[in-house]
């Protein structure tokens, strides 16, 4: 049975859909105001993962990822750049599809932007208000009441008796009862879009937007709601506050939640300078490396960023593609062996890809073993096993030989000079000639060159594009 590390109770629980064979699952999405970066890549290829895994397993799936395409940033950035806001906005929606569509990021079922969600959003703000569970500010602005919510905190763990409030809080003119209470409506200045409202012109506050939109596409309940750890606190812990409150019901039963991205013991942020977008990741490297080096660690861990990490993940994907160079698994459909127990195994134990990764690399080391054993059937028995796993997390997508015989621009070196390189290698491996063979391995992986090498041949690849 599927067990899944619940952020709410802090334990791993056994899956238990609301309705039998079908999973209501939405995961905040992007705020558009830039291209996505890394940590972006991160959260939706987990989510990606998940949904995958889940529609594996027999269920049916309704994924839901939204758009926040109108706030502060938003405004501000496409004000700045003299564009358009709507012709902005769409602008960078197109870049993110192209950014997860080259990592194999399938499509959400259902991608809905706030700004087509406003009467909605309205209708939940008026729940509130008539249930004394927000107020309206003499600015304009509406304010939900985290004192109305004795469970405010639950999700986590910061619960409002240790939290410091004060009774009326001033903040850039913006006056409320309670330091916590956060914005469900917001008053628009002069010169910004605005929707009109009971309570005067305007646009929604950031969280009411996710509790508004899932309640209107999944239903009262939903069975997983997922996002990066950042959104952890305030954003989903003000989500499970307001949505319970005006529900009446439990807001989400399961709440996943994926680590931070981590450059030199650093978390990635604009404010230190060290965001990497994807777009420049992917003019670099392969796709696939990309997506391999993403799942390569628990995703409830933070991850570590660096070119190093990049070089050992696209060895690993290599020794993939390897075995299954040469062989026929496109022709043998074969399933249900030992391998795919164990995947099942480990990704039931809280979507365990490290634990997969391994069984993957055992799984190539024994069709490696039958290659050299000539028994062809039983290699594309296999290889039809690793290109099936490996499909599940949406890898090895690619035909083996497109994928060695990539082209690829050097700056340093020539292809002619490294097959040249190669060939004296592998006399030296022949001679024995340890030391030798091993210097030009070394210098082709300061290149970014990855060698593999086989009973009778060696394998290049440049992780570099």
């Amino acid at each position: 049975m599927l067990k899944i590390f619940n952020s709410l109770t802090k334990k791993k629980e056994n899956f238990k859909p609301v309705f039998l064979n079908h999973v209501n699952m939405y995961v905040c999405g992007v705020t558009v105001y830039d291209l996505c970066h890394i940590g972006h890549g991160r959260t939706f290829i987990i989510f990606d993962l998940i949904a995958r895994y889940l529609r594996y397993c027999g269920y049916t799936v309704t994924y839901v990822r939204n758009i926040t395409d109108i706030d502060d940033k938003i405004i501000n950035v496409s004000y700045k750049k003299h564009k358009c806001m709507n012709f902005f906005v769409n602008s960078m929606i197109n870049e993110m599809h192209k950014d997860f569509t080259e990592l194999n990021i399938l499509p959400p079922d259902k991608e809905p932007r706030v700004t087509n969600y406003i009467p909605v959003i309205i209708q939940m703000i008026t729940e509130l208000l008539n249930s004394n569970h927000a107020y309206i500010s003499k600015e304009g602005n509406v304010f939900f009441s985290v004192d109305s919510d004795i469970n405010y905190g639950v999700l986590s763990g910061q619960f409002l008796k240790y939290l410091r409030s004060g009774k009326r809080i001033c903040n850039k003119g913006i006056i409320k009862k309670n330091k916590l209470d956060f914005v469900l409506w917001k008053v628009s200045k002069k010169n910004e879009p605005y929707w009109c409202s009971p309570w005067g012109k305007g646009r929604p506050g950031w969280h009411i937007e996710c509790s508004a939109m899932s309640r209107d596409l999944l239903g009262k309940t939903l069975d997983i709601h997922g996002g990066g750890s950042d959104l952890l606190f305030p954003h989903h812990e003000n989500e499970i506050s307001q949505s319970t409150c005006v529900n009446k019901s439990i807001y989400a039963n399961y709440w996943i939640h994926s680590g931070m991205v981590i450059i030199k013991n650093k978390k990635m942020s604009k404010s230190l300078g060290n965001v990497f977008f994807l777009r420049d990741i992917l003019n670099k490297y392969d796709s696939e490396i990309i997506r391999y080096y993403l799942l390569s660690t628990h995703y409830r861990q933070p991850l570590l960023y660096s070119e190093e990490v990049l070089k050992q993940s696209s060895i690993s994907l290599i020794r993939l593609y390897r075995a299954l160079y040469s062989t026929n698994y496109k022709d043998t459909l074969f399933r249900h062996s030992i391998f795919e127990l164990e995947f099942r195994n480990a990704m039931n134990d809280d979507f365990n890809v490290p634990l997969v990764f391994s069984i993957l690399s055992n799984l190539a080391k024994k069709i490696n073993v039958l290659k050299i054993q000539k028994d062809s059937i039983e290699v594309n028995k296999l290889a039809s096993v690793l290109c099936f796993l490996g499909n599940q997390l949406g890898l090895l997508y690619k035909n083996p030989h497109d994928f060695f015989k990539k082209q690829t621009k050097f700056q340093k070196i020539d292809i002619t000079t490294i097959e040249k390189m190669l060939y004296i290698r592998n006399n030296a491996r022949k001679l024995k000639n340890w030391t030798q063979a091993d210097n030009i391995r070394k210098y082709l992986f300061s290149l970014d060159i990855i060698l593999e090498d086989n009973q009778n041949d060696t394998f290049w690849y440049s992780i570099k594009k």
